[in-house]
């Protein structure tokens, strides 16, 4: 039971994951891309790495 919930947890993660990367392609094929927008992504994509890597 805890495995299936380690495992729901876990894809919960890679999704969020995508969906930052999803957002960051958007954001950078803008003609003028915010690249403060664009940082914050990176550092939300890098945080979820880091505990995707943990879990």
């Amino acid at each position: 039971m805890a495995s299936t919930a380690v495992s729901s947890h876990l894809n919960a993660l890679q999704n969020k994951h995508a969906g930052l990367e999803a957002r960051l392609r958007d954001e950078m094929a803008r003609p003028i891309p915010d690249t403060a927008t664009i940082q914050a992504l990176k550092r939300q994509k890098l945080r979820l790495k880091e505990e995707i890597a943990l879990a």
